[in-house]
């Protein structure tokens, strides 16, 4: 069972505010049972949905007309996945509470914990190299032995996300190891693309999408930053100077983005960890133009006696 998304231009539900689709412009709605779903969610940031703002109404006629003219649905698209369902491993939006991200992406507290701990090292590690160097457009560009360290050691930590997921997708590499020839696979069913970050108390760093530019056409030379890391991890001599603060930046970004892929965002920006705190103070995460049509729809748990067949809000 399929999902319509599509952008909600209109409220008509009684005892509701009349602009509830400016605040919660996004909406998701399919079929189920003898009843019409509808879910709001918002457009922006980490595209929530709103699982509390839901509607239901008896089936009359078909469910375009009635998103058509309850929500005055505009850009429709059927939904990648079926509603319910999910791919394992890989986050979108439509999991959002503690128990939905550990059942829905095959992971459990401990696995979480030891990721984060990771992640706490490497943004430790940058925060400290802040107060030594700043963040300026010639700070950006300096470089030395501690940000080849990080550089190092954040990357190595992608390169594990990467080749989990390889792993789990039961592939082969393409040479004896894995590569990035091979890891520029994960690019599009992973969502890496869509990830926006930008450091808060450094506005001149900018928006950053470590993900931007890689292709399967040059799968290494595309991540400025993993490129970097490869020079100067196999030759200090000639490539010292690639180990800069700004791939050092990037490559942490990264590493937040894949977090995200695994546990979703929220352990990150959602609750009340030491982690969180430090990433509330450093960074702010987006999703940048994603596809709602390839987000997860909650299956809706209606009572099984005495339904109220007419509108039915909240």
């Amino acid at each position: 069972m399929k999902a319509f998304t599509y952008t909600n231009t209109k409220t008509t539900l009684p005892g509701w505010v009349d602009n509830l689709h400016v605040a919660q412009p996004q909406g998701y709605g399919y079929e189920h049972g003898n009843f019409f779903i509808h879910i709001y969610g918002q457009e922006n940031g980490l595209w929530v949905q709103s699982s509390g703002l839901t509607a239901s109404q008896q089936k009359s006629g078909s469910l375009d007309n009635w998103i058509l003219n309850t929500f005055g649905a505009i850009n429709i698209q059927e939904s990648v996945n079926d509603v319910g369902d999910v791919v394992d491993y890989v986050w979108r939006p439509g999991i959002y509470y503690q128990e939905q991200i550990y059942q829905a992406l095959s992971t459990n507290e401990s696995e979480q914990r030891a990721a984060e701990q990771a992640l706490r090292l490497l943004i430790d590690y940058l925060d400290n190299l802040f107060i030594y160097i700043e963040p300026s457009p010639s700070g950006l560009q300096s470089y030395s032995h501690k940000t080849r360290e990080l550089l190092i050691l954040a990357c190595t930590e992608v390169e594990n996300y990467w080749t989990q997921y390889m792993n789990r997708a039961g592939a082969t590499p393409s040479a004896r190891y894995f590569n990035t020839k091979d890891y520029v696979k994960l690019c599009t069913p992973l969502f890496l693309q869509e990830y926006e970050l930008n450091l808060r108390p450094y506005v001149n760093v900018g928006h950053i999408k470590p993900f931007k530019n890689w292709n399967s056409s040059a799968p290494t030379r595309s991540l400025g930053w993993y490129d970097a890391y490869n020079k100067t991890k196999h030759d200090k001599l000639k490539y010292f100077s690639e180990a800069t603060l700004q791939n050092c930046i990037e490559a942490i970004m990264a590493n937040i983005v894949m977090f995200c892929v695994r546990f979703s965002p929220y352990p990150l920006f959602g609750s009340i960890t030491k982690l969180s705190g430090m990433m509330h103070q450093l960074f702010d995460l987006r999703l940048d133009n994603p596809n709602p049509s390839t987000f997860y729809v909650a299956k809706v748990n209606l009572p099984t006696s005495k339904y109220n067949p007419h509108l039915v809000c909240g």
